[in-house]
């Protein structure tokens, strides 16, 4: 029997009081999830602090520490997290101003809907750190508090100051984020101002040490000292100990499907838990794939199941895994769909719908030389399945005609999602992530080839590339991009130009093609929308120096000017 998997788990105390104001507007909280949502969002921990001069900074606080605790959990599981908390903490913050704009108020920020607001994510082996205001949080480092927030509060004298940053303020916000890896016995504490200014860091870590197990005796104990020391404010203190780091391993976030073992091939009218056989369809080096028909509604569907010889590779597994939890989490019509699971399995494939067409590779060898309004009406659907994977801030990273199907209707659908980056996912799992360069090299995007991360500009240059090579049968730097493994080898590459006389290609498309496929990442497209935009609109564009258009060209002409200015020099020297 396997060993249990280690999770992360934490030790937590905390402790709120009025003090000496007559209400306490301070909040607070902690959730932390069950599996898989232990390890796909983690633990999060939550501390506000309404301003002491608004009569409803109690209501923003609760309001921000209610908010995130339950929001945050409802954003996608694929977005990392930090995506998913800024998201969260904006719109709370925008609801939090609109409340002051419709209240008694509207204009005076001391008397709104304003807090201070600080979160700790715990996420695998990595605490998020995400703050606004003069809160903190600290970490127990060597026997001293290490304060690891930055106060958002200006001084004008030694006793008057007020808050520059926080929570409601204003309609947009500001949040400082840190990552910081996390290791077993680190403690972290989060205080409001009524706290820490009255307790001193070396009570503060004895309390604690102290305390053993009983964390919330000692945020008590933390707040007892803070108003004996004659703290005017509320007092609100949060203690976080790391007990136990968990596994990088995707079981927790797969599901019961990523420990099945692999299937042999399949044969025709064989059974796998009541599928039927029908032929193969696809055989490579990483899968093969088979019509079936499934028996609840003799529809006919497409299973994959992962490649012989790779079934002893632990990270293949995994990946291969990832496929089916990835399509489940794409709505689009242009991108394949996976059958609703429908019997418990007793092996690890993967089954879709069937598509009744060909590849994109296929279709181009069929139509040579397509019109551009049909080479359009391809890339715009294409387009519109990776803004699906975009959206939920993951990456295709193998986008090539081999993995695009054009069915009978003549819609696109994005296929194969082995080579897919799952924000979310590689914050839990790293070792689900593919570390080599997957799929065919002349579309994979130059960044990749120097060990850089991808991005969405990635995929916008795959589906450039395709579109260069639909319009014109080749590829804009031939073989070259798959050999360049260095910035300044990339540099050098040459774009070929996509205008050609003999085919009904505007001159500025061209232009819009090598944008999209430009090797430097940052002088790419950055929004899908805009490719496909300049794919139909015209745009004026000024002339492009010779110096870029042909280098080459451009040193000769220059040396040559220099040589005949050097020339005339010397003639007008010798006449005198």
């Amino acid at each position: 029997m396997p060993p249990l998997s280690r999770k992360l788990t934490v030790t937590i105390g905390q402790s709120s009081d009025k003090g000496r104001k007559e209400i306490n507007q301070d909040c607070h909280g902690v959730l932390v999830p069950d599996e898989p949502l232990l390890s796909l969002k983690g633990i999060a921990v939550a501390l506000a602090d309404g301003i002491s001069s608004s009569s409803v900074g109690r209501i923003a606080s609760e309001a921000a520490v209610r908010s995130f605790l339950s929001d945050y959990y409802c954003t996608s599981d694929s977005w990392a997290v930090k995506t998913s908390a800024q998201r969260v903490i904006a719109a709370t913050n925008s609801w939090l101003h609109a409340q002051t704009r419709r209240g008694p108020h509207p204009y005076d920020k001391d008397k709104g809907y304003v807090c201070t607001f600080s979160v700790m994510v715990l996420k695998s082996a990595t605490a998020h750190l995400f703050h606004v205001g003069d809160a903190r949080i600290y970490r127990v480092s060597d026997q001293s508090l290490e304060q690891l927030t930055t106060d958002h509060r200006v001084r004008i004298s030694s006793e008057q100051t007020y808050l520059a940053r926080a929570l409601g303020m204003n309609p947009q916000i500001e949040i400082d984020y840190q990552a910081l890896p996390l290791g077993r016995g680190d403690i972290f504490i989060a205080a409001t101002d009524g706290v820490y200014e009255h307790v001193g860091a070396r009570r503060i870590i004895e309390v604690v040490a102290a305390a053993a197990d009983d964390l919330d005796g000692a945020a008590r104990d933390i707040l007892a000292e803070a108003y004996d020391s004659g703290s005017p404010d509320n007092l609100t203190v949060q203690i976080i100990r790391i007990d136990d780091l968990p596994d990088d391993d995707a079981q927790d976030i797969l599901g019961p499907a990523a420990g099945l073992p692999a299937p042999p091939l399949l044969e025709a009218r064989q059974l796998i838990d009541g599928y039927r056989i029908v032929r193969p369809l696809h055989a490579s080096s990483r899968s093969h794939i088979y019509l079936a028909v499934d028996p609840d509604d003799e529809a006919l569907v497409a299973i994959k199941i992962p490649s012989i010889d790779l079934r002893d590779d632990p990270a293949y597994l995994k990946r291969f895994a990832m496929e089916e939890w990835v399509a489940r989490r794409i709505d689009s019509p242009h991108v394949l769909k996976p059958r609703p699971p429908a019997r418990e399995r007793s092996a690890l494939y993967v089954v879709t719908e069937f598509i009744d067409g060909q590849t994109l590779a296929q279709w181009m060898i069929d139509h040579p030389r397509p019109d551009l309004a049909t080479v359009r009406a391809i890339v715009e659907q294409i387009a519109a399945g990776l803004r699906a994977f975009h959206r939920k801030e993951m990456l295709h990273q193998d986008l090539r005609p081999a993995n695009v199907m054009i069915d009978k209707t003549g819609t696109a659908k994005i296929i194969d999602f082995g080579s897919v980056h799952v924000a979310g996912v590689v914050e839990t799992a790293p070792s689900v992530e593919a570390t080599d360069i997957q799929g065919t090299h002349q579309y994979a995007a130059p960044e990749y080839f120097i060990g850089e991360a991808g991005s969405p500009r990635s995929d916008i240059y795959s589906l450039g590339v395709i579109t260069y090579q639909m319009l014109t049968g080749r590829l804009p730097y031939g073989t070259a991009m798959a050999t360049a493994r260095t910035r300044s080898q990339q540099r050098r590459l040459r774009y070929a130009t996509a205008f050609d006389e003999d085919r009904e290609t505007p001159a500025w498309i061209d232009e819009t093609l090598r944008q999209a496929v430009h090797p430097d990442p940052h002088k790419r497209y950055a929004h899908l929308s805009e490719f496909v935009y300049d794919l139909r609109h015209p745009r004026a564009t000024p002339p492009r120096p010779l110096a870029q258009r042909n280098p080459l060209l451009f040193w000769k002409l220059l040396s040559l000017a220099l040589t005949l200015t050097v020339a005339a020099l010397l003639f007008l020297l010798s006449r005198r």
